[in-house]
């Protein structure tokens, strides 16, 4: 039976380009989409830019151009990658458009008429400089419970506090370095927790991954907080319905939004919107959305439909984040790489659609974009083994029957098994586990290329006897690599279209994987995709590269060079570079009790350290000073670690921290150990900050 499908992808933010972790959601979306068109079902993908904010406001300011043109410039740029990646979207539109304007009032009325809104008075943080109020990504400061430096507004990324602005110590304005001082406001605010009897059913409803639903009791114990939906002007965004001044914050009509882009999409095309998105409809509505944005989408998103008489989301599918050669995407290291580098390297985009495709799992774990593992599955599962199916085969095809399949073939039992897999690979693409298909239909290529090595049409092609043997297996290997193509096709979208029009077919459906593909005629065979060339991954980092070089130093006449060269021994040890004391400052030092340390299995210069901090908790850090320490030495010591590092995942586990340690630059001296953990004196406690 066919069904109706709504599908949006979270909107991205129109003040920045689109990376490779971007890609990882519309991708998986896009995959899920095709295989339901393919399914035969109506299934229609929305999308926007994300538009609003105080954010797009500033920097239209600091470019000297309107938000309207900044975000109209974005627009663009979006567009033009995800068609590059083969995103197909049915609309792609703005938040900043008049459907949208009208239907987050809308929302906003009927919740205020449920009594759902309350309006109170609150103290703010206020840049005196720039005359605004600040968000809370706008403020840095001191953590008020850990002490930690440079955190912002809203929470503490070194002990994961959270916490309103008006409680940073020492805080700072990111936006003009002014120190903000505290206004009262008239604030607008959703009751959440008013929704809390639904929410607690609704999220248990099977709408949410099991691991989703877990977090969400987490959220309910701790308790639900009344939602702030308001901002002050300045702000780019939609005013606020009888309250001048006022406009709604950015997270209020970012996801009303996914109905504003099918509202546009359902006028140009003559659907009915309330079908679609009224309380009553039958369609299935699915976002796909990354794990981090949960809260907003499975809390807030649900209770503003539900009480302002709309539809409620089918599912909310999680998905992880993306890390690339085990590490967090990193500019210095080259690995934050947008959508737009890689294409401009020549890179195929059904590359990454392929190798994205076969690490997602349906689950909110955070999947790993290694480079040289790219490389190696790609040019392996798609050249070695999906490709050369049809290019060791399709020649004698053409050229010893004038293209034509044969009318018939006797041994139908690898074609059988082909056709027998499409229940169970569709089965897991519906519920998101490309990795399980993907496995499933490589295994399928497999015993195809095995058939053609056992047949070795090569062989039967130099013998006028066996011309009808070589007909069948040619005939079967074409049907083989057709069924291939057609469960692929989801992920591979232009290959696929590739093959048809090769193999002269209409567009594969999914129903044709129970026909037999004989007594038709091919076109010649081109080659269909080339290997990737490591040499286009090495630049694509390289041109992705951001290094802070020092600022140089003036330069010196000749008789300062003189000197200069006269003062310094001809081996000696290079000065350090400098920081500024700003710099400096953001390093987190504290004192940390080793807890416990043993050796890393595998590794030879690490040892596995758990840090008590006191009260900020236990870290695990990897130090490389397994050649100085026996693991035993070192329980109890008291020593010295960056807090604030953010954390490494290395191939032994995560790392938290980094323990201080000195060394002689050669790294002995004599009989001494080469290395040395920085230890304080007695009576310092764990937890304390070293200053």
């Amino acid at each position: 039976m066919s069904r109706q499908i709504l599908v949006t992808s979270a909107l991205p933010y129109a003040n920045g380009s689109i990376h490779l972790g971007h890609l990882v959601e519309y991708i998986q979306t896009d995959i899920w989409v095709r295989f339901q068109t393919m399914r035969g079902h109506d299934c229609r993908y929305m999308c926007a830019d994300d538009t609003h904010g105080t954010a797009i406001m500033l920097r239209a300011e600091k470019e000297g151009i309107t938000p309207e043109t900044l975000i109209q410039r974005v627009w663009d740029e979006h567009t033009r990658d995800f068609a590059g990646f083969h995103i197909g979207f049915d609309h792609y539109y703005s938040t900043h458009s008049d459907e949208n304007r009208e239907l987050a009032s809308t929302i906003y009325l009927r919740l205020k008429e449920a009594g759902l809104i309350e309006i109170k008075t609150i103290a703010q943080l206020y840049d005196p400089v720039k005359n605004l109020f600040l968000p809370d990504r706008f403020i840095k400061g001191e953590c008020p419970r850990c002490g930690a430096l440079d955190q912002y507004g809203d929470n503490c990324e070194v002990c994961g506090a959270t916490y309103s602005p008006t409680e940073l110590k020492n805080p700072v304005s990111a936006v003009s370095g002014a120190t903000p001082v505290h206004r009262d406001s008239e604030h607008h605010f959703f009751r959440l927790g008013d929704c809390e009897t639904f929410l607690r059913e609704w999220t248990t409803s099977g709408s949410l991954q099991e691991e989703a639903a877990n977090k969400m009791q987490e959220w309910f114990a701790a308790g639900l907080n009344n939602w702030d939906i308001s901002r002050d002007a300045p702000y780019f965004g939609f005013e606020i319905p009888g309250a001048p001044g006022k406009y709604f914050y950015v997270w209020v009509d970012a996801p009303v939004g996914y109905m504003a882009s099918f509202a546009r999409y359902a006028a140009d095309n003559g659907l009915d919107f309330d079908a679609w998105w009224g309380a009553n409809s039958r369609t299935e509505l699915v976002h796909f959305i990354g794990k981090d944005i949960l809260y907003f989408h499975a809390l807030f998103w649900p209770a503003m439909l539900k009480y302002s008489g709309h539809r409620l989301p089918t599912a909310i599918y999680a998905h992880g984040f993306l890390t690339v050669n085990g590490q967090k995407m990193s500019k210095s290291r080259g690995t934050f790489i947008t959508a737009a580098s890689y294409l401009d390297q020549g890179l195929n985009p059904e590359w990454l659609r392929y190798y994205y495709a076969a690490k997602l799992n349906g689950t909110m774990e955070d999947i790993d974009l290694n480079l040289d593992d790219f490389v190696a599955r790609v040019n392996s599962d798609l050249v070695g083994k999906f490709i050369n199916i049809a290019s060791r085969t399709a020649g004698f095809i053409t050229r010893n029957f004038d293209g034509k399949l044969a009318d018939g073939v006797e041994n139908i039992e690898l074609i059988g098994a082909f056709q027998a897999a499409a229940d169970s690979i569709a089965a897991h693409y519906e519920a998101r586990d490309y990795a399980k298909a993907l496995r499933e239909i490589m295994a399928l290529a497999d015993r195809a290329n095995q058939y053609v090595a056992d047949e070795k049409p090569w062989e039967l092609a130099k013998k006028p006897e066996a011309v009808y043997r070589l007909h069948e297996v040619c005939t079967v290997a074409l049907n083989c690599f057709r069924l291939l193509t057609l469960y692929l096709k989801p992920v591979l979208p232009k290959l696929a279209d590739q093959v048809e029009a090769f193999l002269d077919i209409p567009p594969l459906a999914w129903d044709d994987a129970q026909n037999l593909f004989i007594r038709h005629r091919i076109n010649e065979y081109r080659h269909l995709m080339t290997r990737i060339d490591p040499k286009a991954i090495e630049a694509m980092v390289d041109a992705n590269k951001q290094t802070l070089e020092p600022t140089p130093a003036p330069a010196p006449t000749r008789h300062a060079e003189a000197q200069a060269h006269a003062a310094q021994p001809a081996a000696a040890t290079p000065a350090p570079s400098t920081i500024g004391i700003d710099d400096f400052a953001r390093i987190d030092l504290r004192i940390a009790r080793i807890a416990h340390a043993e050796h890393v299995e595998g590794a030879d210069k690490l040892l596995r350290l758990t840090l008590d901090l006191g009260e900020l908790g236990t870290r695990q850090v990897f130090a490389g000073i397994k050649s100085a320490y026996a693991p035993e030495t070192l329980v109890g010591r008291l020593t010295v670690m960056v807090a604030n590092l953010a954390p490494r995942k290395m191939k032994f586990g995560m790392s938290e921290g980094m323990v201080l340690a000195a060394s002689y630059p050669d790294g002995h001296q004599g009989d001494a150990p080469g290395l040395f953990i920085l230890s304080p004196d007695s009576g310092a406690q764990p937890g304390m900050k070293v200053k």
